[in-house]
């Protein structure tokens, strides 16, 4: 027979509280869709919330739980880096942005091609 060690498990102390995470995703709601109207039936579309709901979590004063959140970042870059940022995923957020300056360089390149082109036809043409 083991012996009993202890049946309560150690407090663990909360890394964010609900205040935070309130205020955090309203601000990452506000930067990708503003304050307006419209911005909340967005967040309605995305989740199936009521116009109160969306509200709140817009301006920070509940935050969204479970499935309400994924659905967020789902539907929004500002939310899923937030989220990536408080899980600690540094290493996903800095994959995003090198394939996002890829993209970027990619579409660079692709425009200078056309310029050089159009440049060697307009010579030819004359």
């Amino acid at each position: 027979m083991l012996p009993k060690t202890g049946s309560k498990l150690p407090k663990s102390e909360k890394l964010l509280t609900d205040g935070q995470l309130s205020e955090l995703v309203g601000r990452a709601l506000r930067a990708e869709l503003g304050t307006s109207g419209h911005a909340a039936k967005i967040v309605m579309r995305w989740t199936g919330v009521s116009d109160r709901c969306a509200r709140a979590w817009i301006h920070g004063e509940t935050p969204p739980r479970g499935a309400n959140l994924i659905e967020l970042a789902r539907n929004s870059n500002e939310v899923a880096m937030l989220v990536l940022m408080l899980i600690n995923r540094n290493d996903v957020i800095l994959a995003a942005d090198i394939h996002a300056a890829e993209v970027a360089l990619a579409r660079a390149a692709g425009a200078l091609a056309r310029f050089r082109l159009e440049n060697a036809r307009r010579r030819d043409h004359f």
